[in-house]
């Protein structure tokens, strides 16, 4: 049988690659992996054990020590660690204003982007992230650079946490996405940036749906080119 196709959808904070990944896998009957969550996850074992996030050597042994998981509880995807569910807890500000700091480190990334190429060796994978176009999958056969202003993805954060019952002040979370874009951006260890054969999508103006009807055709598009 054909290996099926893989899709990589990279972008910064909050120009909402996994909602529109999730959506997009579930329209074609593929594996959703939210490879932030990975990484929060790590970020939120590394805080309850008290780590040191400015250490990579330590973080590397306390990745080795723990079992993240993508898993599907009720129907909905979540990750646990060491199982126990943490998909609420990794989404907290404390895990959202540190995971960067621990993502930036190239010995966590080099065994994070294993296992990612583990879970895509059969193909039929969504994958959203910051370098799954450039560094993880950079044979996949799609490839979208999702976007959105800062304003937009501070206003969608806001909303969202509003809508959650958290405490959210917008102004604060345009800065901190500001800077988390700093952060990516300016890694040594694959930074984000746009893979040169990515389809750039700027969200700004689009709503969800028409995101993935947008997603859904490019890989349409794709399928018929590799048949």
């Amino acid at each position: 049988m054909k290996k099926q196709m893989n899709i990589a959808i990279d972008g910064p904070a909050g120009a909402g690659k996994s909602t529109v990944a999730r959506m997009v896998a579930e329209q074609l009957g593929f594996i959703y992996i939210d490879t932030g969550a990975m990484y929060r996850a790590l970020t939120y074992a590394a805080l309850k054990q008290q780590s040191d996030i400015q250490d990579g050597s330590d973080l590397l042994k306390l990745l080795n020590e723990t079992d993240i998981e993508l898993v599907k509880n009720n129907g909905k995807q979540t990750v646990t660690v060491n199982n126990k569910d943490v998909g609420e807890e990794i989404r907290l500000i404390d895990v959202t204003s540190k995971v960067s700091y621990v993502a930036r480190h190239p010995e966590v990334r080099e065994e994070m982007v294993k296992r990612q190429q583990i879970l895509a060796e059969q193909g039929g994978t969504v994958m959203d992230g910051r370098d799954i176009g450039t560094a993880v999958l950079p044979d996949a056969e799609l490839k979208v650079f999702l976007t959105a202003s800062v304003d937009e993805r501070a206003k969608r954060r806001h909303e969202e946490q509003l809508s959650k019952g958290q405490p959210s002040d917008l102004e604060v979370l345009k800065e901190e996405i500001r800077n988390r874009d700093k952060i990516d951006s300016e890694r040594e260890t694959a930074p984000l940036k746009k893979a040169e054969d990515a389809v750039e999508i700027d969200s700004t103006k689009m709503s969800i749906d028409e995101v993935v009807k947008a997603i859904l055709s490019l890989a349409d598009e794709r399928r018929g080119m590799i048949r």
